[in-house]
Protein backbone atom coordinates (compact mmCIF):
# COMPACT_ATOMS: atom_id res chain seq x y z
CA UNK A 1 0.00 0.00 0.00
CA UNK A 2 1.31 3.33 -0.86
CA UNK A 3 0.67 6.67 0.89
CA UNK A 4 0.35 9.71 -1.04
CA UNK A 5 0.41 12.83 0.86
CA UNK A 6 -1.74 15.53 -0.58
CA UNK A 7 1.11 18.82 -0.44
CA UNK A 8 -1.48 21.13 -2.94
CA UNK A 9 -0.72 24.55 -1.71
CA UNK A 10 -3.75 26.02 0.03
CA UNK A 11 -5.05 29.12 1.25
CA UNK A 12 -4.75 30.24 4.96
CA UNK A 13 -5.38 33.63 7.18
CA UNK A 14 -2.31 34.43 9.30
CA UNK A 15 -1.08 36.25 11.80
CA UNK A 16 2.47 36.41 12.18
CA UNK A 17 4.15 35.58 15.94
CA UNK A 18 7.74 35.86 15.18
CA UNK A 19 10.59 35.27 12.26
CA UNK A 20 14.29 34.60 12.79
CA UNK A 21 16.82 33.58 10.36
CA UNK A 22 17.88 30.46 9.83
CA UNK A 23 20.93 29.92 7.66
CA UNK A 24 22.33 32.31 5.76
CA UNK A 25 19.59 33.35 3.80
CA UNK A 26 16.73 31.97 4.87
CA UNK A 27 14.02 32.37 7.65
CA UNK A 28 11.91 30.68 9.70
CA UNK A 29 8.26 32.18 10.32
CA UNK A 30 5.91 31.46 12.80
CA UNK A 31 1.90 32.26 11.49
CA UNK A 32 -0.95 31.56 14.19
CA UNK A 33 -3.42 30.44 11.45
CA UNK A 34 -6.87 30.23 11.54
CA UNK A 35 -7.15 27.11 9.70
CA UNK A 36 -4.03 24.89 11.33
CA UNK A 37 -3.48 26.64 14.65
CA UNK A 38 0.40 27.78 15.10
CA UNK A 39 2.78 26.55 12.18
CA UNK A 40 6.63 27.34 11.29
CA UNK A 41 7.28 28.30 7.96
CA UNK A 42 10.54 27.27 6.43
CA UNK A 43 11.18 30.79 3.41
CA UNK A 44 13.87 30.11 1.62
CA UNK A 45 15.82 33.20 0.79
CA UNK A 46 13.98 35.71 2.84
CA UNK A 47 16.84 37.19 4.18
CA UNK A 48 18.11 38.17 0.53
CA UNK A 49 17.96 42.05 -0.17
CA UNK A 50 15.51 41.80 -2.99
CA UNK A 51 13.36 38.94 -1.73
CA UNK A 52 9.90 39.49 -3.30
CA UNK A 53 7.84 38.72 -0.36
CA UNK A 54 9.76 40.30 2.09
CA UNK A 55 7.28 43.17 3.07
CA UNK A 56 4.77 40.28 3.33
CA UNK A 57 6.73 38.44 6.33
CA UNK A 58 7.69 42.08 7.84
CA UNK A 59 6.51 41.72 12.27
CA UNK A 60 2.78 42.53 13.04
CA UNK A 61 1.85 41.20 9.39
CA UNK A 62 -1.29 39.87 9.01
CA UNK A 63 -3.27 38.64 5.76
CA UNK A 64 -4.28 35.66 3.70
CA UNK A 65 -0.74 33.80 2.08
CA UNK A 66 -0.52 30.59 -0.21
CA UNK A 67 1.33 27.42 1.20
CA UNK A 68 2.39 24.15 1.83
CA UNK A 69 0.70 22.98 5.57
CA UNK A 70 2.37 20.10 6.90
CA UNK A 71 0.84 18.00 9.56
CA UNK A 72 4.45 17.60 11.36
CA UNK A 73 7.66 19.60 10.67
CA UNK A 74 8.54 22.83 8.70
CA UNK A 75 5.21 24.35 6.32
CA UNK A 76 6.08 26.30 3.45
CA UNK A 77 4.60 29.59 1.88
CA UNK A 78 4.57 30.14 -2.17
CA UNK A 79 2.86 33.48 -2.06
CA UNK A 80 0.89 36.36 -0.25
CA UNK A 81 -2.74 38.27 -1.08
CA UNK A 82 -4.13 40.96 0.76
CA UNK A 83 -1.36 41.00 3.49
CA UNK A 84 -1.85 44.58 5.85
CA UNK A 85 0.19 45.40 8.81
CA UNK A 86 -0.15 46.52 12.30
CA UNK A 87 1.65 49.77 11.67
CA UNK A 88 0.86 51.97 14.75
CA UNK A 89 2.24 48.77 17.00
CA UNK A 90 5.49 48.49 14.69
CA UNK A 91 6.25 51.82 14.72
CA UNK A 92 5.79 52.59 18.86
CA UNK A 93 8.09 50.86 20.87
CA UNK A 94 5.62 50.81 23.59
CA UNK A 95 3.07 49.38 21.71
CA UNK A 96 5.35 46.82 20.00
CA UNK A 97 6.58 45.65 23.21
CA UNK A 98 2.60 44.73 24.24
CA UNK A 99 1.65 43.46 21.19
CA UNK A 100 4.80 41.08 21.19
CA UNK A 101 4.04 40.22 24.63
CA UNK A 102 0.59 39.14 23.61
CA UNK A 103 1.68 36.59 20.89
CA UNK A 104 4.35 35.39 23.20
CA UNK A 105 1.58 34.64 25.43
CA UNK A 106 -0.85 32.93 22.66
CA UNK A 107 2.78 30.69 21.97
CA UNK A 108 3.24 29.40 25.34
CA UNK A 109 -0.39 28.94 25.99
CA UNK A 110 -1.11 26.68 22.73
CA UNK A 111 0.16 23.34 21.17
CA UNK A 112 1.60 24.05 17.39
CA UNK A 113 -0.85 22.73 14.47
CA UNK A 114 -4.23 22.31 16.92
CA UNK A 115 -6.57 24.59 14.88
CA UNK A 116 -8.15 27.62 17.55
CA UNK A 117 -9.86 29.74 15.33
CA UNK A 118 -11.63 31.30 18.30
CA UNK A 119 -7.78 32.58 19.92
CA UNK A 120 -7.29 33.81 16.30
CA UNK A 121 -9.87 36.01 16.76
CA UNK A 122 -8.96 36.90 19.83
CA UNK A 123 -5.81 37.66 19.04
CA UNK A 124 -6.45 39.62 15.56
CA UNK A 125 -9.21 41.68 17.99
CA UNK A 126 -6.52 42.48 20.79
CA UNK A 127 -3.38 43.28 18.22
CA UNK A 128 -6.39 45.94 16.34
CA UNK A 129 -7.65 47.65 19.10
CA UNK A 130 -4.16 48.34 20.27
CA UNK A 131 -3.40 49.26 17.15
CA UNK A 132 -5.88 51.54 16.96
CA UNK A 133 -5.27 53.21 19.82
CA UNK A 134 -7.12 51.88 22.58
CA UNK A 135 -4.80 50.66 26.10
CA UNK A 136 -2.59 48.61 25.21
CA UNK A 137 -2.37 47.58 28.98
CA UNK A 138 -5.99 46.91 29.20
CA UNK A 139 -6.31 44.97 26.09
CA UNK A 140 -3.13 43.10 27.80
CA UNK A 141 -4.94 42.52 30.60
CA UNK A 142 -8.00 41.01 28.90
CA UNK A 143 -5.92 38.20 26.95
CA UNK A 144 -4.17 37.75 29.92
CA UNK A 145 -7.11 37.08 32.23
CA UNK A 146 -8.96 35.09 29.13
CA UNK A 147 -5.85 32.72 28.77
CA UNK A 148 -5.72 31.62 32.66
CA UNK A 149 -8.00 28.57 31.72
CA UNK A 150 -5.87 27.43 28.96
CA UNK A 151 -2.66 27.61 31.69
CA UNK A 152 -4.56 25.43 34.03
CA UNK A 153 -5.58 28.50 36.87
CA UNK A 154 -9.27 28.71 36.37
CA UNK A 155 -10.40 31.57 38.63
CA UNK A 156 -14.02 31.61 39.46
CA UNK A 157 -14.93 35.24 39.22
CA UNK A 158 -18.98 34.94 39.67
CA UNK A 159 -19.22 32.87 42.85
CA UNK A 160 -17.33 32.78 46.37
CA UNK A 161 -14.56 30.07 45.63
CA UNK A 162 -15.54 28.64 49.23
CA UNK A 163 -19.20 28.65 49.91
CA UNK A 164 -20.04 29.41 46.20
CA UNK A 165 -22.02 32.17 46.93
CA UNK A 166 -22.60 35.23 44.80
CA UNK A 167 -22.14 38.41 46.75
CA UNK A 168 -21.49 42.36 46.67
CA UNK A 169 -18.10 42.34 48.51
CA UNK A 170 -15.20 39.81 47.17
CA UNK A 171 -11.12 39.89 47.35
CA UNK A 172 -8.92 37.70 45.46
CA UNK A 173 -7.85 34.63 47.08
CA UNK A 174 -4.51 33.08 45.47
CA UNK A 175 -4.93 30.07 48.52
CA UNK A 176 -8.34 29.36 47.20
CA UNK A 177 -7.26 30.68 43.48
CA UNK A 178 -10.40 32.81 43.27
CA UNK A 179 -12.91 35.11 44.68
CA UNK A 180 -13.78 34.67 48.17
CA UNK A 181 -16.49 37.03 49.66
CA UNK A 182 -16.91 38.99 52.39
CA UNK A 183 -17.82 36.26 54.83
CA UNK A 184 -15.41 34.22 54.11
CA UNK A 185 -12.40 36.79 54.14
CA UNK A 186 -11.17 35.82 57.89
CA UNK A 187 -9.97 32.18 56.23
CA UNK A 188 -7.33 33.96 54.26
CA UNK A 189 -5.34 36.65 55.77
CA UNK A 190 -3.03 36.77 53.29
CA UNK A 191 -5.79 38.02 50.18
CA UNK A 192 -4.91 40.47 48.04
CA UNK A 193 -7.26 42.80 49.57
CA UNK A 194 -8.26 44.94 46.29
CA UNK A 195 -10.64 47.15 46.08
CA UNK A 196 -14.08 46.92 44.34
CA UNK A 197 -13.38 48.44 41.41
CA UNK A 198 -10.16 46.33 40.63
CA UNK A 199 -12.33 43.12 41.20
CA UNK A 200 -14.89 44.43 39.52
CA UNK A 201 -12.88 45.04 35.91
CA UNK A 202 -11.43 41.50 37.24
CA UNK A 203 -14.96 40.25 36.59
CA UNK A 204 -15.40 42.13 33.93
CA UNK A 205 -12.04 41.41 31.43
CA UNK A 206 -13.13 37.39 32.58
CA UNK A 207 -15.79 37.29 29.97
CA UNK A 208 -15.93 40.56 27.91
CA UNK A 209 -16.02 40.19 24.11
CA UNK A 210 -12.82 41.59 22.48
CA UNK A 211 -14.94 42.45 19.18
CA UNK A 212 -17.80 44.56 20.83
CA UNK A 213 -15.35 46.97 22.86
CA UNK A 214 -15.91 50.54 21.54
CA UNK A 215 -14.16 52.40 24.15
CA UNK A 216 -11.94 51.78 27.50
CA UNK A 217 -11.07 54.15 30.23
CA UNK A 218 -9.83 52.87 33.06
CA UNK A 219 -7.85 55.28 35.80
CA UNK A 220 -4.27 55.29 36.47
CA UNK A 221 -4.48 53.74 40.40
CA UNK A 222 -6.82 51.11 38.73
CA UNK A 223 -4.83 49.71 35.79
CA UNK A 224 -1.79 50.20 38.35
CA UNK A 225 -4.11 47.73 40.72
CA UNK A 226 -4.82 45.35 37.57
CA UNK A 227 -1.33 45.20 36.77
CA UNK A 228 -0.33 44.07 40.14
CA UNK A 229 -2.73 41.18 40.58
CA UNK A 230 -2.44 39.62 37.26
CA UNK A 231 0.90 40.05 37.42
CA UNK A 232 0.91 38.28 40.33
CA UNK A 233 -1.35 35.27 39.36
CA UNK A 234 0.83 34.91 36.72
CA UNK A 235 3.83 35.07 38.92
CA UNK A 236 2.64 32.44 41.30
CA UNK A 237 0.25 30.18 39.32
CA UNK A 238 1.15 29.86 36.00
CA UNK A 239 5.12 30.32 36.35
CA UNK A 240 6.12 31.72 32.56
CA UNK A 241 9.14 33.45 32.39
CA UNK A 242 8.59 34.84 29.01
CA UNK A 243 11.57 37.38 27.56
CA UNK A 244 8.88 39.92 26.42
CA UNK A 245 7.39 40.01 30.06
CA UNK A 246 11.07 40.91 31.26
CA UNK A 247 11.07 43.73 28.74
CA UNK A 248 7.68 45.20 29.38
CA UNK A 249 8.95 45.95 33.08
CA UNK A 250 12.07 46.98 32.14
CA UNK A 251 9.96 49.95 30.36
CA UNK A 252 7.95 50.44 33.13
CA UNK A 253 11.47 51.13 35.03
CA UNK A 254 12.12 53.91 31.79
CA UNK A 255 8.79 55.01 32.51
CA UNK A 256 8.26 54.82 28.53
CA UNK A 257 4.59 56.58 27.90
CA UNK A 258 2.73 55.93 24.85
CA UNK A 259 2.35 58.96 22.84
Amino acid sequence: MILVVNTKSKSFHGILLYRKNYRERDMLVKFFTAEAGKKMFFVRGASKANFKMAGDILPFSYGTYEGTLKKDGLSYIDSANSVKHFNQISDDIYLNAYATYIMSLIDAAFDDGVPNSIWFDKLFYALNLINNGFDAQIITNIIEIQLLPIFGVAPDFKHCAVCGQQSQIYDYSEKYGGLICQNDFHLDPYRMHLDQRTIYYLCLFSVIDLNKIENIKVNEVTKNKLRQVVDKIYDNSVGLNLKSKKFLNQMRKWEIKPN
